[in-house]
């Protein structure tokens, strides 16, 4: 359990986004899906000032979602790739897309294809079963004691 608040609950969703829930951090995983790997580009497309770009290229490889990979010696220069777990936040960054889509686009300024060759709408689907996943189909389980959904057990 990494949860840095002391007193609230314990989240993997907060210790998400400890690691990525900075626009910043996003913006570049968003560059690196989009196949740009090179600092100068990805500063040039996110936008942000090199310093705070720096830090947040070096905190996304000091939690292992990205990796630096040389593709010169003199001088050393480094390009940036997504690693297994870098990778697994491809669909969460699909979603959040999605909905930036339909809430706040007038026109979606991306579009993914898929392989058969359709225009990707992402969806959430069961492993077990493969269907789509709606709220009423959840049931909430705590599996953390002394925490229920409406918060710390006072007992």
């Amino acid at each position: 359990m990494t949860t840095s608040q002391k007193n609230s609950r314990p989240c993997s969703i907060a210790d998400a986004l400890g690691v990525v829930g900075e626009k910043y951090a996003l913006l570049v995983l968003r560059e690196v899906f989009f196949g740009v790997h090179r600092f100068d580009a990805i500063a040039r497309n996110v936008g942000a000032p090199r310093d705070i770009l720096t830090a947040r290229l070096r905190r996304l490889v000091d939690a292992g979602v990205l990796e630096k990979v040389l593709y010169h010696d003199r001088p050393a220069r480094y390009e940036y790739r997504a690693t297994a777990a870098g990778q697994e936040l491809r669909p969460v960054l699909l979603m959040l897309m999605r909905w930036g889509d339909r809430h706040l686009a007038d026109v979606p300024p991306v579009v993914w294809e898929h392989s058969c060759g359709v225009d990707l709408d992402p969806q959430i689907v069961c492993r077990a079963c493969g269907g789509e996943v709606h709220r009423r189909d959840l049931t909430l389980r705590i599996q953390v004691p002394g925490w229920s959904a409406e918060g710390a057990d006072t007992a």
